[in-house]
């Protein structure tokens, strides 16, 4: 099966693309680029053509300090055109993923200080919910770099943060912190194929860049949906945790994009905690793949592919593979998915639902992302959970709502499209596909979401809802 990679084929052989590409030579027809898939890392001591506008050689480096080492990370190689129709959202794609890498980056770095070093970078909303550096940092990195990629008039963003609480008279410190975590951010934009800022971003640009992500989102147009920090208490907690970032045109979700930083490439790390394998990979060699963490697992609709590929990392060259779901379709047999907090969902319900349709519940502890039976369930932070369907490690997610909560998008956008270009299913609990169309609340939801890994699976757990639901308190 041929490489999918930002809308283009990946072949074993050397071909000539003579198309415009979101970085592309100005000067050659033959663009040599990274085979680092999903994102068209560029060649050095070229110029680019980016999204349309020129950037000539000195602008580049001058810009952003682009420098490329001989020891580079990533593969060159060459790539075959695909149709018009298949190359749609390729460019989105490209730029969702380099960005989402950027965020992850950003992320580690901000849970490393919070667990190692005891720093302080957690407020609390108006709901009481957790929010961090991160969250504001990862937000105020996306918005300004997907301005700067498409056009600040070209680009809507609906999501989580706003600058409230930054904007408070006892919030100076947490702010310049947020200040000085995004152009730290920024600076690497080159190690990732991006331009970043010719100079820092001063305080006022950063929560210009948070507060511009205010887009209701809608029926109609172009618009991204971005959770800076999936699972912010997975992530104070040194848990799991995911960056999402999804695009919706006319309601309908058309690219997605999840980085999973503690979430490790090799499935055989799953039964360990992520803290063991993170001081293990210190005393690895850097080059080492054997204790590769984190992933971002990206699809674009209709592509019928969904990929991975790891974190990128110094001085290793970096690879990607499609996944795609389990093919279990026996209840008995499924790894089942629930939310960790209880807040918002119903553990009740979906206990007993697992226990009418074979499966055993197994409440997991900090110790252990997944226990070490098959078919023992996963309670885990996130839209990580998504993840683990789509790429075979579990096989059915189910959230009931409790009573007056609602469902918001950023918290299903990227998953939901990222399962389902990988085979699986994912509807309301009365068989509907889930509307994005109308706000930032989905809407109009029968009961609860219901994700499956293939429909016949799907069409068993609906009928399980259905028989249990009237005899349940929700």
């Amino acid at each position: 099966m041929p490489l999918f990679c930002g809308g283009l084929q990946l072949t074993g052989h050397t071909t000539q693309v003579r198309q415009q590409l979101p970085y592309r030579r100005k000067e050659e027809s033959d663009i040599q680029l990274s085979k680092y898939v999903g994102a068209l890392f560029p060649v050095v001591n070229a110029a680019y053509h980016v999204l349309g506008r020129s950037v000539s050689q000195e602008n580049a480096f001058s810009r952003s300090g682009y420098h490329h080492s001989s020891s580079s990370i990533m593969e060159d190689a060459k790539l075959g055109l695909r149709s018009p129709e298949s190359e749609r959202y390729s460019k989105e794609l490209d730029v969702a993923v380099r960005v989402v890498q950027m965020a992850c980056s950003l992320c580690q770095r901000v849970q490393e200080s919070l667990i190692t070093k005891g720093i302080n970078q957690v407020k609390s909303k108006d709901d009481d919910s957790p929010v961090t550096v991160a969250d504001w940092s990862v937000q105020a990195t996306v918005s300004w770099m997907l301005s700067e990629c498409f056009g600040s008039k070209n680009v809507a963003i609906v999501a989580e943060e706003d600058v409230q609480t930054l904007s408070r008279a006892d919030s100076v410190g947490l702010l310049e912190t947020v200040v000085n975590t995004v152009n730290e951010c920024l600076a690497e934009a080159p190690k990732y194929g991006l331009i970043g800022p010719t100079r820092a971003l001063g305080t006022s640009e950063v929560l210009e860049a948070i507060s511009r992500c205010n887009s209701t989102g809608g029926p109609t147009g172009r618009y991204w949906v971005l959770d800076p920090v999936d699972g912010t208490l997975g992530f104070v907690r040194g848990d799991q945790y995911a960056v999402a970032l999804a695009l919706i045109e006319d309601g309908e979700v058309v690219v997605g994009v999840l980085g999973c930083p503690n979430y490790p490439m090799k499935k055989e790390w799953l039964n360990y905690h992520h803290r063991y394998y993170r001081i293990m990979s210190k005393l690895s060699s850097p080059s080492s793949e054997s204790w590769d963490k984190g992933c971002v697992i990206y699809a674009k609709r209709g592509s019928g592919e969904t990929w991975m590929q790891p974190l990128v990392q110094e001085n290793q060259r970096l690879t990607a593979k499609p996944i795609c779901v389990s093919s279990i379709d026996d209840p008995a047999l499924a790894t089942f998915c629930e939310p960790v907090e209880r807040a918002n969902s119903s553990h009740s319900f979906t206990a007993g639902l697992a226990h009418s349709v074979g499966l055993r519940i197994h409440v997991l502890n900090q110790l252990s992302l997944f226990s070490n039976g098959r078919n023992q369930p996963l309670r885990v932070y996130s839209m990580v959970k998504y993840a683990a369907i789509a790429r075979g490690d579990a096989e059915i997610f189910m959230k009931f709502a409790k009573t007056g909560y609602k469902e918001k998008i950023w918290d299903h956008a990227a998953g939901i499209l990222i399962i389902q270009e990988a085979g699986g299913v994912v509807t309301d609990a009365g068989g509907r596909q889930l509307d994005f169309s109308k706000g930032i609340y989905l809407e109009g939801l029968d009961r609860g979401i219901i994700a499956c890994s293939g429909a016949k699976l799907h069409q068993k757990i609906i009928r399980a809802v259905d028989a249990s639901w009237d005899s349940s308190n929700l």
